[in-house]
């Protein structure tokens, strides 16, 4: 029965980078790719922690399914959060990519509230952990931010 888990997508090792750093803050915290998470991995839960890279503003495409696929009781009980990795607002020299950015945002927002749809508790605020480029890597410190971030959820 798994109590604690970590669901995230990736494309280019960042946000499972931070993920893992995630789980391993949480202690006994199950990470899975969200290919890999079935409905089973849901039962029982007491904390949901999930991380998606940030593209055209927006979670990756397989976590927006995972969430989309949630009734809406799923996760009743469940203490949630979200997580996006993102180049940093103030790490752009584009004036257009940081209006588009305060327009539509960052991934972590989409995922909490899909994850109050279904029921969640949002316990801890969404938080964005940096990249230097579109490929990464991740900024210095961010896993160390990232592990002091989710044990705030226990």
């Amino acid at each position: 029965m798994v109590e604690r888990l970590v669901i995230y997508d990736s494309f280019f090792g960042n946000t499972q980078k931070i993920a893992e750093s995630i789980g391993e803050a949480l202690g006994d915290a199950v990470v899975k790719k969200v290919s890999e998470v079935s409905q089973d991995d849901l039962e029982n839960l007491k904390i949901l922690i999930v991380g998606s890279p940030t593209r055209a503003f927006q979670p990756s495409p397989d976590i927006k399914s995972f969430l989309k696929q949630l009734d809406s009781n799923a996760l009743e009980g469940v203490k949630a959060a979200a997580f996006d990795t993102r180049i940093p607002i103030d790490k752009t020299d584009s004036g257009f990519l940081r209006t588009l950015i305060k327009i539509f945002g960052y991934a972590d927002k989409i995922i909490d509230k899909s994850l109050q749809k279904a029921g969640a508790e949002i316990a801890l605020e969404g938080n964005g952990f940096g990249v230097s480029d579109s490929e990464g890597p991740l900024i210095e410190g961010e896993i160390e931010r990232a592990q002091t971030w989710a044990k705030q959820i226990l």
